[in-house]
């Protein structure tokens, strides 16, 4: 089967549109059909449907899709060997992570040593991550674990924290500490459902016996600090991320009985060749936060 028929199947489904992807290939829309009707031809089965100006893809189609992905990741690797032989210091590094503040020490490092190379750093979900990282658009992912799928490592990295973090102006500004199930009682500002960080405050409120129900749900921490800098309410942060983005108008305060805490670490695609950038990227991550 030929490479190019596979890659036009694969821009189609990604885009779920003829006309987008024919543009994006850089040929014809009449072009780009009677290909995927030559690669239909040869598989034997259709791969996709339009309805309207809908496209969908087939039961068999999905079965192509998430082949064809893997052969490409195979080739992708086998290249990053040859160059790597072939001693090459360019290209590019794409890493997805729960948050910024965990790279920044590491890239500045990195960058030093390898300035031919482009770092492409994305803020996203742990789930957003994991499925850039199984469908080869990832590299690395820095996430909250565990982080379980039998197609992924992972390396953990440190213990994170938890505290809840008040404008300087709060009725709680002074407290030394403040229980977990006493944040029932005050306007608690969190993170969305998809990440991480807001599903492990939500299993040890459930362990607990109770519930919080924040009067906001943001995208960012940084959305959350501003708003806690504003007085709006608490918001629950990561411990190290209040370390590069403290300040006088503000009051971490550490979340006691329990302490939520989850582990932080590297995760990437098993059998993925290490090259030289990436083993060099992990280096700097781990070194970074050792004590």
């Amino acid at each position: 089967m030929e490479h190019r028929l596979l890659e036009y199947f694969i821009a189609v489904c990604e885009e779920l549109h003829f006309t987008r992807a024919a543009e994006r290939l850089g040929i014809s829309q009449s072009t780009l059909s009677h290909q995927i009707q030559l690669l239909e031809h040869r598989v034997g089965a259709p791969l996709l449907t339009r309805i309207g100006k809908k496209t969908y893809i087939s039961e068999a189609g999905e079965l192509l899709l998430k082949h064809s992905r893997n052969a490409f990741h195979e080739l992708d690797q086998a290249q990053a060997a040859i160059n790597e032989l072939s001693s090459m210091q360019r290209g590019r590094l794409r890493i997805g992570c729960s948050g910024n503040h965990l790279l920044t020490s590491a890239m500045i490092s990195f960058h030093k040593q390898f300035p031919g190379v482009e770092l492409s750093v994305t803020e996203l979900a742990t789930d957003e991550t994991k499925e850039g990282l199984l469908t080869n658009q990832l590299d690395i992912g820095v996430v909250f674990l565990p982080f379980e799928d039998d197609l992924l490592e992972s390396i953990t990295l440190y213990n994170e924290e938890l505290q809840l973090v008040v404008s300087d102006r709060s009725s709680l500004a002074d407290a030394q500490c403040i229980e977990m199930k006493e944040l029932q009682s005050y306007p608690i500002l969190m993170l969305q459902k998809k990440f991480l960080v807001r599903q492990m405050m939500d299993n040890y409120c459930t362990e607990h016996g109770f519930l919080i129900k924040p009067i906001l749900e943001l995208s960012t921490l940084d959305s959350l600090l501003q708003m806690a800098k504003s007085n709006i309410g608490g918001a629950v942060l990561p411990r190290s991320y209040l370390i590069n983005n403290g300040g006088p108008d503000i009051r971490p305060i550490p979340i006691i009985d329990p302490v939520p805490h989850k582990s932080v670490g590297i995760v990437y695609r098993k059998e993925t060749y290490m090259c030289a950038s990436i083993q060099t990227f992990i280096r700097e991550l781990r070194n970074s936060f050792e004590v």
